[in-house]
């Protein structure tokens, strides 16, 4: 029997976010008035934790990245000075993270790294604003789809070289970004060591995301028997720029969808019960029948 789950259940609001411009901080005044919105619990109980989508203040184009990438200078491991911050977006979303008393995936902003590399990055709050972990985007967005879209986020940006997983009173949670979901090494890690969810701040788009959004997401859960919660952009209605998917979601263990918005802006609350996974690992209890005699084990 695989052992019981180390967690909490928890009620999480996923922040659909849409009508970015070229305005920062417009963009982020609507993340600030949006977290506000998302924190009285849509006629609900108030939410443990709230997610912003990917690259919400800047426009997704790999142009922009460089234009409004901003300076963070966390390190894994040091104790992180918000005030003193030169990223106005991190200190924006610490306010809202402390304001609300709510853990805050901050969606992902371009980040500019020490070494002066352009990283597309998701940083986490915990409720007294402190800025707990950023993952950056491992995977880069480089696809070539004839008739559909081509895009290459390495045209600017670099892959990060960590794997994020964030310690909080509901569990472990693993965290990535939209790309990261189509390779299943980081969320089956996640799994074994711990981690009761993926958080992933994703924006697929009007090719990728009929195709393979709700296939990919239910594949991880099932593979890891853990929760998949994506967080999209609203799609945008005009203009020629990216148009994001949207369909932000929670997959339970089992591989159901089991709460989705639709393409326009909006918040949706769901409740996370920790013991369904519990209840999927001992229905099916792969985590104990794995065969590392056989094949290794890559989270060792």
């Amino acid at each position: 029997m695989a052992p019981p789950t180390v967690g909490a259940s928890f009620r999480v609001a996923l922040c659909q976010l849409g009508g970015t411009t070229d305005k920062k901080a417009d963009n982020l005044a609507r993340a600030q008035a949006i977290i506000k919105k998302a924190t009285l619990g849509g006629g609900g109980a108030k939410p443990d934790v709230i997610v912003l989508p990917e690259v919400f203040n800047s426009p997704y184009a790999t142009a922009s990245f460089p234009k409004y990438a901003e300076t963070i200078g966390f390190e894994i491991g040091s104790q992180y000075d918000t005030e003193k911050s030169e990223s106005e977006s991190v200190k924006v979303l610490s306010r809202a993270a402390k304001e609300a008393g709510v853990w805050l995936i901050g969606g992902s902003i371009p980040e500019r790294g020490v070494d002066d590399k352009i990283y597309n990055s998701s940083p986490t709050f915990s409720p007294d604003g402190v800025l707990a972990a950023i993952h950056r985007k491992v995977h880069l967005f480089d696809i070539d789809i004839p008739g559909g879209i081509t895009f290459k986020e390495s045209e600017t940006l670099t892959g990060g070289s960590d794997l994020t997983i964030v310690e909080t009173p509901f569990g472990k949670i693993g965290v990535a970004i939209c790309y990261d979901l189509r390779f299943p090494e980081i969320a089956m890690i996640a799994a074994r060591k711990g981690c009761v969810a993926m958080i992933y701040p994703a924006a697929f788009n009007t090719t990728t995301g009929p195709l393979h959004w709700d296939l990919l997401q239910r594949a991880r859960a099932i593979d890891n028997q853990m929760f998949i919660v994506m967080c999209s952009p609203a799609r945008a209605t005009s203009g020629d720029g990216y148009k994001a998917w949207g369909y932000s979601g929670v997959t339970n263990p089992m591989g159901k969808i089991v709460a989705q918005l639709d393409e326009k802006e909006g918040i949706l609350f769901v409740d996370i019960d920790v013991a369904e996974v519990d209840k999927a690992r001992a229905g099916i209890p792969v985590t104990v029948q794995r065969r590392f005699d056989v094949y290794p084990d890559i989270s060792a």
